[in-house]
């Protein structure tokens, strides 16, 4: 098929799935106990709602998620999408132990905030994660790593698990996770966009 045939038939696929200008992570060997742990961090149930013991916590989410709202207004119009993806995300960084403002600073260098996403490589969704970890911590299934509370938990469980191989280096970690370790472009358009989230509630 000529290019320009090819180009004109992928038209409307693009507009549909979006391309990211991600890298890739790359597949490597996982000890049985690393597969296990991490499958079993994937399949928890649904993030519950949070919860605050202290009425000053509760008034301090209330007030970053209505923040982070607001900035999140041009990339999603809907006010109901825009709560339901920043609390998910908010419940899936903590969870792993990461912080919100740098998922956040991740989701947009990654794939601008668009559900369906696909790189290159095919990495896919907000976190862009390769199909190969549907296959090696989920259930098979890639076309799952479209579902937002999918991608996100899987996106930050692959986070937290490359920054315990880099122990704690989150500049090597989040290279690795772009599938371009020790090199500086990708890390730093994460932190930058990081601080632009480093929202204070």
């Amino acid at each position: 098929m000529n290019p320009a045939r090819r180009a004109l038939l992928a038209g409307p696929l693009a507009l549909l799935l979006p391309e990211a200008r991600a890298g890739a992570q790359l597949e490597e060997p996982l000890a049985d106990a690393v597969r296990t742990a991490l499958a079993a961090a994937v399949g928890d149930a649904a993030p519950p709602r949070p919860r605050f013991e202290a009425v000053e916590d509760r008034l301090a989410y209330l007030r970053w998620l209505g923040a982070a709202s607001e900035k999140l207004k041009r990339r999603k119009a809907e006010h109901h999408v825009r709560i339901e993806f920043l609390e998910t995300l908010s419940y899936e960084s903590r969870r792993a132990g990461l912080e919100t403002a740098l998922v956040l600073g991740l989701v947009q260098v990654e794939s601008g905030f668009r559900k369906y996403a696909i790189s290159s490589a095919g990495a896919r969704g907000y976190m862009q994660v390769m199909p190969f970890w549907a296959r090696l911590i989920g259930d098979g299934d890639p076309h799952r790593l479209f579902h937002m509370q999918t991608n996100l938990r899987f996106g930050c469980v692959i986070l937290r698990h490359y920054l315990e191989r880099e122990r704690g280096d989150l500049f090597m970690a989040l290279g690795r996770y772009n599938g371009s370790r020790g090199r500086a472009e990708y890390p730093n358009m994460v932190f930058a966009a990081r601080r632009a989230w480093d929202i204070k509630a």
